[in-house]
């Protein structure tokens, strides 16, 4: 018998019995308590309700309508009186002067279509906005006066905003803004409009099968390098864009793995005894590894300047720590046996590193490679738009601009598509380099097992 249950009474042991329960159930549920008040204490902290209150929905609805859907604005110079109109409001998408989409008729009196009944007119003096169920609303931009107002009887409701200078109507069918200087109406349609042919290119508003047809006569040149230079999508620079966030990546991580390799074997101490150089390898490892590629990007941009080799450098100074922590850890971990047997050959340590431990740790190494590849991949969109480089750039410049969210929707699905094609490609090589090497070597083994039992 134990000398717990030879030294203790039997009501020793159960008063033990009892401090363990009531330690087991102080664990079991005042863990769980613990964590309850954190959470509470970090929803007053952060205000999580008055967040929520102050969250402005109507912003987030549009900027998500933007996203899948285009504006067409008709400007009014009242100045001058000249009438534009434009797609997204760009001089790239404007329309040839004298010409306008079918709902927008001009003249003297512009009027424009909003269809059920939504009407607007530019006037030589006056605009007029025809609201079914509520009337007609006018605004007479002056010099002097600002904006001069007429609203039909009643309490204003709250989709019409009126002030000294500006008034702005937004109905389900367009939305109106009259300023002193300027006359503009907004109009959504669904769609990415000018995503393949701006409106100088001939090829514009054509159906598939006509430029198929065309193309088949002779035009398929003209009609790819109409695409390829569209001013507004500017398919050939998000081409080269996605290429340079690509390479940042590759460079990024080839060049960490080719340097985290050999400075992994003097981390390891079954390759280097001196324990001083060990440790110091480790603590550069750390180091390294430590500050995030983001922080190791702004230092570097005011160090080279801005640019895709700036995020390469980033992702290769973060990489090199973190490779060389996984590389010396899989070096410690190799069969001691197989370096031995060269050993007894009279292989030198070279020889012995090259044919005793790389083949060991090679699937350790690939893999992490190719996982690290994807990853940085990603990252390197989050570098590029610090570092001025890659598709990130475009998704920052097209963010700045707080009214082209299409372009951002364009921009985020090409890095989707980005991330999933390195997430195939990754996995296929690493069937192909890994899993194929370690087949050839098992169908090696068993022939030459069978060529020894078999007669």
């Amino acid at each position: 018998m134990s000398t717990f249950a030879t030294d203790l009474t039997i009501n020793e042991l159960k008063a033990e019995a009892d401090r363990l329960f009531n330690r087991k159930r102080l664990t079991n549920f005042g863990l769980p308590a613990l964590v309850f008040v954190y959470l509470i204490y970090v929803f007053f902290a952060f205000d999580v309700s008055g967040m929520a209150e102050r969250a402005n929905w109507e912003n987030g609805k549009t900027l998500i309508a933007d996203s899948y859907s285009y504006k067409t604005h008709v400007s009014r110079d009242n100045r001058t009186g000249e009438v534009s109109t434009a797609i997204e409001g760009e001089r790239k998408g404007r329309y040839p002067d004298g010409e306008a989409p079918h709902w927008v008729s001009l003249g003297e009196t512009t009027v424009i279509d909003l269809e059920d009944g939504h009407i607007v007119r530019f006037g030589p003096e006056t605009v007029e906005y025809d609201i079914p169920g509520y009337g007609i609303v006018r605004a007479t931009p002056t010099r002097s006066a600002g904006v001069q107002a007429e609203l039909p009887a009643g309490e204003v409701p709250d989709w019409i905003k009126v002030s000294k200078n500006r008034m702005a109507i937004t109905t389900d069918a367009g939305r109106l803004t009259v300023t002193r200087n300027r006359s503009e109406v907004f109009r959504y349609f669904n769609g990415w409009e000018l995503f393949w042919f701006t409106l100088d290119s001939p090829y514009y508003g054509k159906s598939f099968p006509e430029l198929a047809g065309l193309a088949a006569q002779g035009e398929a040149g003209a009609i790819s390098n109409d695409f390829w230079t569209n001013k507004m999508w500017r398919h050939q620079d998000v081409a080269w864009a996605i290429f340079e966030t690509i390479l940042m990546a590759f460079l990024g991580t080839l060049g960490a793995g080719m340097i985290a390799l050999p400075l992994a074997f003097l981390a390891t101490r079954n390759f280097n005894p001196l324990k001083s150089v060990r440790f110091l390898t480790r603590r550069v490892f750390d180091f390294v590894r430590g500050v995030d590629a983001l922080i190791w990007t702004v230092v570097l941009a005011r160090a080279f300047g801005p640019g895709p080799l700036t995020g390469a450098l980033a992702i290769l100074v973060t990489d090199t720590g973190t490779f060389g922590k996984i590389f010396s850890e899989a070096l410690e971990n190799v069969d001691q046996k197989q370096i031995e047997g060269l050993q007894s050959t009279g292989a030198n340590a070279p020889q012995r590193y090259r044919y005793g431990v790389i083949p060991q740790v090679t699937p350790v190494l690939l893999s992490q490679l190719l996982y690290f590849l994807e990853s940085n991949t990603r990252s390197a969109t989050v570098i590029g738009a610090i570092t001025g480089g890659g598709i990130g750039l475009l998704l920052t410049q097209a963010i700045i601009t707080q009214k082209d969210w299409e372009e951002v929707a364009y921009y985020i699905v090409l890095v989707i598509l980005m991330v999933m094609l390195m997430d195939w490609f990754s996995g296929w090589l690493r069937r192909r380099l890994i899993q194929g090497e370690t087949g050839k070597i098992r169908k090696a083994r068993d022939t030459k097992a069978k060529s020894f039992f078999l007669p």
